[in-house]
């Protein structure tokens, strides 16, 4: 029998993709309706949103949020990748920017609105193949800056880096960002400010909009309980919440616009007289009036 619908939190196991995870969890949930609110790299882990049935629409949402990760930056490496699945491409003596302020200098810059130009292995598109598809094929690709921006970067700990040989820095580091900020991207242009080199070590996500660790089950425990978090619930988490009366869900369930909920386009969860999430609503103008439309509608089974 299918789990019912909702969310689910995972934590994502280092060297799984984010498709291999999805894959598990279609086959514990019982259905293939499962889909996930941003990818991880396979050296990552951490947290991973997946909608279970009618509830991947609420991904839409989730998709854009502000995420948190912890990382661990070594400096005095460069390499193919910017992270440490890639090839070596230059090394440098980093003991002389690990002290004094040259690091804190470098950090701080790569804090607020940035145009970031990803990394040449990701996931983006180039006249129609990925990126990684054309690096890992030999050829040389040059993404375009995007507009990112990192609320914060802070330091918490810096020591010789591991088993790396003389001259190597490891940085840990915990990072706020907006979505569609590439870490190993930062990593790389933290080591380039310095004039080391650097590159990506480990990555761990730790938060997605309002979905942290604390939420996260590995995929042994989804085994042993499959049931995700009720759609009222994640909404709950993830969004203001309008309690309905009957007449604005009757309205709501054909697909008809309520009064106003004041919040501009800011989604709105709506929940029903029971309690259940019927729908997700946006404030609009309609004939020169205030109303909240519905986004999306989920009707009770």
């Amino acid at each position: 029998m299918p789990a019912p619908d909702g969310l689910l939190v995972v934590d994502k196991p280092q060297g799984w993709t984010s498709h291999d995870v999805v894959a598990r969890c279609r086959r514990l949930e019982g259905t293939r309706k499962v889909g996930h609110a941003g990818t991880l790299d396979p050296m990552a882990t951490g947290v991973l949103v997946l909608g279970v049935g009618r509830a991947t629409r609420l991904l839409t949402f989730l998709v854009g949020v502000d995420k948190t990760y912890a990382a661990t930056v070594r400096l005095g490496v460069a390499t193919l990748t910017d992270d440490a699945e890639g090839e070596v491409t230059a090394r440098s003596d980093a003991t002389g920017v690990a002290d004094g302020t040259a690091l804190a200098e470098a950090v701080a810059r790569l804090v607020g609105e940035l145009q970031q130009v990803p990394s040449s292995v990701s996931a983006i598109k180039v006249d129609g193949r990925r990126s990684y598809a054309r690096v890992r094929a030999g050829e040389h690709v040059d993404l375009p800056a995007r507009a990112v921006t990192v609320h914060s970067l802070d330091v918490t700990g810096v020591r010789p880096g591991e088993d790396a040989g003389a001259g190597v820095v490891d940085v840990d580091v915990v990072v706020d960002c907006s979505s569609g900020t590439y870490v190993r991207a930062l990593a790389r242009d933290l080591g380039a400010d310095l004039g080391v080199g650097g590159h990506l070590t480990a990555l761990r996500r730790t938060r997605v909009g309002p979905f942290g660790l604390d939420r996260a089950r590995t995929l042994d425990q989804v085994a042993e309980d499959p049931a995700p978090l009720a759609p009222a619930e994640a909404a709950r988490l993830a969004f203001p919440v309008r309690e309905l009366d009957a007449d604005e869900a009757r309205r709501l369930a054909h697909g008809r616009s309520v009064s106003a909920s004041g919040l501009g386009d800011r989604p709105v969860a709506a929940l029903a007289p029971g309690g259940d999430l019927l729908a997700v609503l946006t404030d609009d103008v309609h004939d020169g009036a205030a109303v909240a439309r519905p986004l999306f509608v989920l009707p009770p089974d």
